[in-house]
């Protein structure tokens, strides 16, 4: 079709748009199997899928949403709320969830909360009035606010990233363990002056989870476990001005266990433009994972989380729920695993 053409089909009024029927008789299918397509597109025979696919393109269908929830009484949309949507940790978390719900029909909504509970609660709120099939939020901690919105709504909620008791289906990870699975190994190896860096650990509250976990593991060891609590949250940064911090005023520091692998990364960085010789001076550990900590020299101690099994099994609980299957359980542990490179 020639822009004009298309310019004309525009603006005409009351010019009527592709409709399912249009579908089915491209496809040569019956109307209801052009519906499941969208529905549960799953229960069709791979060759009836692309034939209706095919259809659907050549006809230049677009489902009307709101049609649809106006019979259902939902949408077909699950809102995903979490932290940051710059972070690569949630990202990898909700490329996992898009995997599995759009594959299902569903089409992702998203938002974030910039750590900020207040700002959880006027998302949970407003995406609350899409009348989502379910929802998806980071962490097991809210405000009371969030708390009784999602008690009250009679759709199901999945809490992701943390492992624990929480409001309805929860996967992910156990923080504590995790952090003390890192602060053993460190012991292991034979380091004695460990200290924690983190930053905003009060708002960034998974990272406190994991400084418990490595304090117990310290004191358990009969020894002292400082923490340095940075108030920025620009990660590299925040990395480097640790290890400097660390350094002058704690000369008898061997290792550094950092919150995460930005901060950890950015003391790497810090550590080779002084002449700072790592491990030999002082170890440095992190957590999460990321493809920069394998790339870094000396390659990165840290401990790896699964965020996109953790989004493609969220997805799978939800949609189990949406379909009336059993779950067989309702939260699920992902679990973790130590890396060792060699900056510790």
């Amino acid at each position: 079709m020639s822009r004009d053409d298309a310019h004309e089909k525009r603006s005409r009024k009351g010019a009527m748009q592709p409709t399912l029927t249009d579908v089915a008789r491209e496809a040569g299918v019956a109307p209801i199997t052009v519906s499941r397509y969208f529905n549960d597109p799953e229960a069709l025979r791979d060759a009836t899928r692309l034939k209706v696919e095919a259809a659907v393109n050549q006809v230049g269908y677009v489902r009307n949403m709101i049609a649809g929830s106006l019979a259902s009484a939902t949408t077909r949309v699950i809102p995903v709320i979490v932290p940051s949507l710059a972070n690569v940790v949630f990202i990898e978390v909700i490329r996992g969830l898009q995997q599995r719900l759009e594959a299902a029909g569903y089409q992702l909504l998203l938002g974030k909360t910039d750590y900020d509970l207040d700002r959880e609660a006027q998302l949970v709120r407003t995406f609350l009035g899409w009348s989502a099939s379910g929802l998806i939020i980071a962490g097991l901690r809210h405000s009371d606010e969030t708390r009784q919105l999602l008690e009250n709504w009679n759709q199901p909620v999945v809490e992701i990233m943390e492992y624990g008791d929480g409001l309805d289906m929860n996967v992910g990870l156990d923080h504590r363990a995790a952090g003390h699975a890192m602060a053993t190994h460190l012991l292991n190896r034979g380091y004695r002056h460990i200290h924690y860096a983190g930053a905003e650990l009060e708002r960034d509250y998974r990272a406190g989870e994991r400084f418990e976990g490595h304090r117990q593991a310290l004191e358990a060891a009969g020894l002292p476990a400082p923490l340095l609590d940075l108030p920025s949250r620009q990660q590299m940064d925040s990395g480097a001005e640790a290890l400097m911090h660390i350094r002058t005023h704690s000369p008898t520091c061997d290792a550094i266990h950092f919150a995460n692998d930005d901060m950890a990364c950015g003391a790497l960085l810090a550590a080779m433009r002084d002449g700072i010789r790592i491990p030999e001076d002082i170890a440095i550990a992190g957590f999460n994972g990321l493809p920069i900590g394998r790339h870094m020299t000396p390659r990165l101690t840290t401990i790896v989380s699964p965020r996109e099994l953790i989004g493609q099994r969220a997805a799978e609980q939800l949609l189990r729920r949406i379909r009336g299957e059993p779950l067989g359980e309702l939260s699920i542990n992902v679990g973790f695993t130590l890396h060792e490179g060699e900056s510790a």
